[in-house]
């Protein structure tokens, strides 16, 4: 059982209040009913009620549904129209940015699921529909939330002394974990409806629609104040936002600022991965035990998590799927900590040749046996090579608390990145050290090859792209770092079945945005849909 870390054991008490709102325009998709007749209004009288609440944002992040396991389908799950465990949040940014790339191909011909890795997606397709909703149903909790922590709500409430200083903290977490997801709404839909807790459910107008510019504005004055208002780094309970989250979710706002707002903000990465570099973080020595079913613990480099224990967090999504579903054809299941594998997910050639072939980098780890590089079947798990990455195995070799349920934390934000992102600034011309620069990608290829053969005296933007793949890879990523680099859509990097053909090719440019979901469209006249849908 993991220790010192925030728990979501206690979610469903806040659920029927927080599950109250719908944010979106397409109000039937995100219809809640209330489990119980507890009212916001009581619940915030209380401040005892106040961690459970927030809990319950964070369970937003690591659980499809309201029960164990993520139920079947609405209202056992949050989300209507798809099962709990395929709409939790970090699968589904695994889906759309992870399963659109080079890294990783699926099996699976659940619903429109083959269309994702293919890139012939459409505005019905169900998984992006359902990230889509995810984060505004994630956006509503954090609404309602922050609804109930004004500052005269909480004076009204008679809430005071070290109460309202840790309340103050909370709200600010509340505004982190939205403009979170308000940040993945640019990534991957660009022009969006917009809601915050002054938008109140149920308006005959419906949602008011938000230029990706705009959007790019908001999301980095949220942050801002979070970074003013949050704990100081490290200071918080593990898993919950500190000011060194906000520095790094800045970091990774402005390295996209050109394909969000059209202008360059290279000096501002240097400025927010500075701050957290300065703030105490280090490199885990061992590059696996990232990825263990301890990995909670002395874990310097984790700088915001998802927490899943196997017994708070039992989901279908999380690591569960990172493992099971990269599970299969001959590999032991034993040796994953988990009872069997579910033989899904697999890597395509051109990321295995981003690796050398005499396997000195601890990062390429496949397992080949009985598994062909080429994939001529993407319904084969045996075509592709499986990918190692996570594991429900501690550190001593004993498997995690439960064989189903996968206790591994997502690391959403870690040092390595940071060092890579300060990198790529440079060579964009923001105002960093080369030599620095370059000093940084060094400790991670140390540690990756155990020496310093694998170091370099030398960088450039390709090798940074290549290297963010070697040290990034499966960590929800890749899509926004090939559509920086010009290379997501365009036939200047092609992997095995882009576009739908056996040896890739270049699709339209309209697919660096994913479509608003056509019943969005249909209900709220607000919206427009993105262009080529």
């Amino acid at each position: 059982m993991k220790t010192k870390q925030l728990k979501y054991k206690k979610l469903f008490f806040s659920a029927a209040v927080l599950a109250l709102l719908t944010t979106t325009s397409c109000i039937k998709d995100l219809e809640r009913e209330p489990i119980t007749d507890v009212t916001s209004a009581s619940v915030f009288k209380d401040f005892a009620n106040y961690p459970t609440a927030l809990a319950k944002l964070y369970g937003g992040l690591a659980m499809g549904g309201q029960v164990s396991g993520d139920g079947g389908t609405y209202p056992d799950s949050d989300i209507s129209g798809i099962n709990g465990g395929f709409s939790q949040y970090t699968r589904l940014m695994y889906t759309l940015n992870v399963i659109t790339t080079d890294e990783a191909v699926i099996g699976w011909n659940d619903g429109n699921l083959h269309t994702m890795h293919k890139m012939t997606w459409d505005s019905s397709n169900e998984f992006v529909a359902a990230m889509y909703y995810r984060l505004y149903t994630e956006i509503a909790f954090c609404n309602e939330f922050l609804r109930n922590v004004t500052d005269e709500k909480l004076a009204a409430n008679g809430i005071t002394g070290d109460n309202l200083t840790e309340a103050k903290f909370m709200r600010a977490e509340a505004k982190f974990l939205r403009a979170q997801s308000y940040l993945h709404l640019l990534d991957m839909f660009g022009n969006v409806p917009f809601v915050t807790e002054d938008y109140l459910p149920g308006s005959a107008s419906g949602p008011q629609r938000i230029e990706r510019k705009e959007l790019f504005k908001y999301v980095e004055a949220e942050l801002l104040d979070c970074a003013n208002n949050l704990k100081n780094p490290k200071s918080n309970q593990y898993g919950r936002a500190d000011k060194a989250a906000a520095w790094a979710v800045l970091a990774r706002l402005y390295l996209n600022a050109k394909v969000y707002s059209g202008t360059e903000r290279n000096n501002d990465v240097i400025t927010y991965t500075n701050k957290v570099i300065e703030a105490g973080y280090a490199l885990k020595s061992d590059y696996a035990s990232l990825f263990l079913a301890d990995n909670n613990v002395g874990n310097s480099e984790a700088i915001f998590t998802v927490n899943f224990d196997g017994v708070n967090t039992q989901t279908n999504g999380g690591t569960t799927y990172m493992v099971c579903a990269a599970v299969g054809g001959k590999m032991p299941a034993a040796d994953f900590g988990i009872n069997g594998g579910w033989g899904g997910i697999r890597t395509t050639k051109a990321f295995v040749g981003l690796f050398p072939s005499n396997g000195s980098d601890k990062r390429g780890r496949f397992y080949t046996n009985d598994q062909n590089l080429e994939i001529n079947d993407l319904g084969s798990f045996n075509d592709g090579y499986a990918f190692i990455k996570y594991k429900n195995v501690k550190s001593d070799g004993t498997a995690g608390s439960s064989k189903s349920w996968v206790e591994a934390d997502i690391p959403l934000y870690r040092l390595a990145d940071i060092y890579l992102m300060y990198a790529e600034a440079t060579l964009r011309g923001g105002n960093g050290d080369m030599s620095k620069a370059i000093s940084y990608v060094n400790k991670l290829r140390e540690r990756a090859y155990g020496n310093t053969s694998g170091n370099v005296s030398s960088i450039n933007l390709d090798f940074i792209l290549d290297e963010r793949a070697r040290e990034l890879s499966w960590e929800m990523t890749r899509r926004s770092d090939l559509i920086r680099f010009g290379k997501f859509t365009t036939g200047a990097y092609l992997w095995p079945w882009k576009g739908n053909v056996k040896e890739g090719r270049a699709v339209e440019d309209y697919r660096n945005l994913f479509p608003i979901p056509v019943k969005d469209i249909i209900a709220n006249p607000n919206l427009v849909q993105n262009p080529g849908y």
